[in-house]
């Protein structure tokens, strides 16, 4: 992620967070109009054009989007483009991450991020459910229904919808990442990580609210655990928070210790 896309980004959440109460409705807006953006190149193209200024931008979303997307959604896409982006690609991820925010803010504290997690699981435990949701050769319609049959009013709403948006346009994903990734970004919103702890037998409620308080004193902020038992994991557990990991079993050192033997 280039610096222009870390500044952006910070520039969507501002815009967000002065926007004032988050709805599910601006939050589906926002990622239908991504979908659109992603099927439209000369779209992306312009809407990420440096030479454009702020005011050109927010006329080219309303000639494209006026009238089919709510003014709190296009007013937050005319403030996404307005800003400098690494390159389109970017910009597309960053509408993305726009609507799933504020899809999370409209659910205040519903736990979508738990909900995404476990729907994680149940595809990962489920070879033919991932076929269907990530295959590229099953059509978005099919696989909308097929989410809308399996978390339609089991779900928050705001899970339903960003899961929608995801097996419509997983941009080269598959679909666990997808899930993750939203959560992640669900969990940010919130204002905490989510730490993945992967162990071979159930930890003690005891154990996991000192390891709680550990990683949030290590985070410097605060933690939400989504724990997984895992037999294959041999002793002690690996934690997981974005891209960092933090693995104490003793398949790893194992392993580590096989990968100097054989060095």
């Amino acid at each position: 992620m280039g610096s222009a896309t870390t500044q952006a980004l910070a520039a969507t959440r501002a815009a967000l967070g002065a926007l004032g109460p988050a709805e599910l409705p601006v939050a589906t807006d926002l990622l239908a109009a991504a979908r659109v953006i992603g099927a439209t190149p000369q779209l992306r193209t312009a809407l990420t054009d440096n030479e454009a200024d702020a005011a050109q931008k927010r006329a080219l979303v309303d000639a494209v989007f006026g009238g089919k997307i709510s003014a709190g959604a296009a007013s937050l896409l005319a403030s996404a483009a307005s800003n400098r982006w690494s390159d389109a690609a970017d910009f597309l991820a960053g509408v993305e991450q726009l609507g799933i925010r504020v899809a999370a803010a409209s659910a205040g504290d519903a736990g979508i991020d738990a909900e995404l997690f476990a729907f994680d699981r149940t595809v990962a435990g489920d070879a033919e459910l991932e076929l269907a949701l990530g295959s590229k050769l099953g059509g978005a319609d099919a696989k909308v229904a097929l989410v809308e049959r399996l978390l339609g009013g089991k779900a928050q709403p705001a899970t339903v919808a960003i899961v929608r948006h995801l097996v419509q346009q997983p941009r080269g994903r598959r679909i666990g990442e997808m899930l993750r990734e939203a959560a992640t970004i669900v969990a940010d919103q919130r204002g905490f990580d989510v730490a993945t702890v992967t162990t071979a037998v159930p930890l003690s409620a005891e154990q996991l609210v000192r390891l709680e308080r550990g990683l949030a004193a290590s985070a410097g902020r605060p933690i939400r655990l989504d724990t997984i038992v895992d037999p294959a994991v041999v002793g002690g557990v690996r934690v997981q928070i974005g891209d960092d990991v933090i693995d104490g079993s003793v398949a790893s050192r194992l392993n580590e210790l096989r990968q100097k033997l054989a060095g």
